[in-house]
């Protein structure tokens, strides 16, 4: 029996850099807001305009937040160890989810774990975007596992904005950054 291999995809929301020209994403908004009231899928225009956003040049200075979701994204693919591993963004950065999870296919995976940098019930992101891009992809791939580990178990979370909040309170002698 063939061993499986594992990816993992770590999803983050997307920035818009510093840099990039305002019309051009209040075009690529105003098209999205369109489509969503008529239910149809991305014009080209949209589809165009998405991709230029997406693949815009980004440094630390012109996408702040790309910096931190790839450092974030460093140490969880360091802690993995061998696990085939990408990151993918909803919106505004390139790659996205579809494209990353065609990359660890590609490269071996024959199951694929998502999980998402947006802990929360609630988002449009994480309960219904990532779901439906992932629920199209399972029949176009039907040799591959893929699992969203979602949603996140509360209690954690809380656990760990505790851990924080004790870091910088008065007594530990951390009140300030």
């Amino acid at each position: 029996m063939k061993e499986d291999t594992l990816g993992v995809i770590l999803v983050g929301h997307g920035g818009i850099p510093k840099d990039c020209p305002p019309d051009l994403v209040a075009r690529l908004k105003r098209l999205e807001a369109q489509r969503r009231t008529t239910h149809h899928p991305p014009s080209q225009e949209e589809r165009d305009l998405d991709a230029k956003v997406r693949r815009w040049p980004r440094t630390a200075d012109s996408d702040p937040y790309q910096s931190g979701f790839l450092a974030l994204a460093e140490l969880l693919r360091s802690s993995l160890r061998d696990t085939l591993f990408a990151v993918a963004y909803n919106e505004f950065c390139a790659p996205t989810l579809e494209e990353s999870v065609h990359s660890l296919i590609n490269t071996g995976a024959t199951t694929i774990i998502v999980t998402t940098t947006m802990f929360t019930p609630g988002g449009a992101h994480s309960e219904v975007e990532i779901p439906e891009i992932l629920d199209r992809l399972r029949p176009l791939n039907p040799g591959v596992t893929i699992r969203y580990a979602w949603p996140f178990d509360l209690r954690l979370v809380a656990d760990i904005l505790a851990e924080q909040i004790r870091r910088f309170s008065p007594d530990t002698g951390h009140a300030t950054p």
